[in-house]
């Protein structure tokens, strides 16, 4: 199947379409090496870990330079992205995994310990396709689990060759990488020998995967679609917050799950904060990711790029305000400049429905309560942020919002110590941190007298 370079729509590189036939076989493969794999001394597994971090850390400069190549993103990022997924790997290698002795009151005595699943499915977006298929490979290996890996068919590339160099560093079958379109995906949810599916990627596709997992009860991880709200005190610093948020919402052409995506902005500062935001989408065009400087690099695959050029049109249609304005969207190459709606309805598409594009409404409001309220509203729950001088203010607008994660004065802070979960139909599960590595095991409990 193509692989195409978003900033050019041409094809560059080819990459295997699998069939049932080959999954059968990386499946199989994984099955055949789960039990000597999860017999294998904790420190033994910690130690490959670590070896696979080294590996990663030895080849940024190359593997980066493809990921800008079927991604999109500005290389600095893409850089940056390969040395995350590294320093996941170490991070888990160091990670302790629980044993928890009990005594009870009749006398005996529990050990409550974790044992892994069986075979994992790692199901990855295309929007950070190396950072968050690192999320679900250390955890499912540091916990003895063997892993069947599916990249997006937009960006396979960098996660195969990312297989091939870890294929001296763990056993044969522990890790198994596999490419394809997007009928892979059902065939790994149904699956009987898959006992587990870590998936990113929207609410709908989240909603098949759980149908298909139900029919042998498969552990489910789901990190779905998000509408991430921003909330903008009056006492905030308007030039250096829009700055942060700018980035926050159009960091990697707003292709990020977190987000900044609906940004309330008190009345008092509106329009300062506006007027700056505007500046900065006008500083800050899109230009292909491996050109020196490059901040904004290109929506990263066609069908993605006709959907936001899709909400741009209808709000120019509905005669909604643009602060900014896309550009010719005409190619080649799918570049959209990055886009701001001046105060738009509620009900409006660009404010209800995630673009996961560079495109942003800034949204007026008066009353504190009533933008919680606003912000609240959505079926989304995955991450918001607040902010203003005083942290405590902040904070107690914080503790309002449904949302797994919120962040006072700052945006995209992930950790592997921080547990990452979406609440309603953002997905459920966790990911990352002890909470996202137990994710990956089963309870055990042995129980002993005296």
């Amino acid at each position: 199947m193509p692989v195409i370079n978003p900033a050019t729509g041409e094809a560059f590189a080819q990459a295997p379409d699998c069939e049932a036939s080959h999954l059968e076989e990386a499946v199989s493969a994984a099955r055949d090496a789960f039990p000597a794999w999860k017999r294998i001394e904790s420190a033994s597994r910690d130690a490959m870990l670590l070896a696979a971090s080294v590996r990663l850390r030895g080849e940024i400069e190359p593997l980066a330079q493809l990921l800008t190549q079927e991604q999109g993103k500005p290389l600095e990022e893409a850089r940056h992205e390969i040395e995350t997924a590294a320093r996941w790997f170490e991070a888990y290698a160091n990670h302790p995994l629980p044993v928890r002795q009990q005594r009870e009151p009749d006398g005996r005595v529990a050990e409550i310990r974790h044992v892994p699943i069986g075979v994992v499915g790692a199901i990855a977006p295309w929007n950070f396709p190396v950072q968050l298929m690192a999320w679900k490979l250390a955890p499912a290996l540091k916990t003895g689990n063997t892993v069947v890996a599916k990249p997006s068919p937009f960006t396979p590339l960098t996660t195969l060759r990312i297989g091939e160099m870890l294929l001296d560093v763990l056993p044969p079958g522990v890790l198994n990488t596999i490419s394809g379109r997007d009928h892979l995906g059902p065939f790994m949810s149904e699956h009987p020998d898959i006992d587990k599916i870590s998936f990113t990627g929207s609410t709908a596709t989240g909603k098949a995967v759980m149908r298909g997992a139900a029919g042998n009860l498969k552990r489910l991880t789901l990190e779905l679609g998000g509408n991430d709200p921003a909330i903008v005190l009056p006492d905030a610093h308007v030039q250096s917050v829009a700055e942060r948020l700018f980035w926050g919402a159009f960091r990697n052409a707003g292709q990020v799950c977190i987000a900044a995506k609906r940004i309330y902005v008190h009345d008092d500062i509106y329009d300062r904060f506006a007027a700056r935001m505007a500046e900065l989408a006008r500083a800050n065009p899109p230009v292909p990711g491996n050109m020196p400087g490059a901040r904004i690099g290109p929506v990263q695959n066609r069908a993605q790029f006709e959907r936001v050029r899709a909400m741009i049109e209808e709000a120019r249609a509905a005669g909604l305000h643009f602060l900014s304005e896309p550009g010719e969207m005409t190619g080649p190459g799918n570049f959209i400049a990055p886009t701001l709606i001046d105060n738009p309805p509620d009900d409006s598409r660009v404010v209800r429905e995630e673009p996961f594009g560079p495109l942003v409404p800034l949204l007026r409001y008066s009353d504190i309560e009533d933008a919680v309220r606003r912000a609240n509203d959505s079926e989304y729950g995955l991450a918001s942020s607040v902010w203003s001088a005083d942290i405590e203010q902040a904070a107690k607008v914080g503790r309002q919002l449904e949302a797994g994660t919120v962040w006072l004065n700052t945006i995209h802070g992930m950790t592997p110590t921080l547990p990452f979960s979406g609440h309603k139909q953002s997905g459920f599960g966790v990911e990352n941190a002890t909470e996202g590595l137990l994710e990956y095991t089963n309870v055990q409990v042995l129980v002993r007298h005296g």
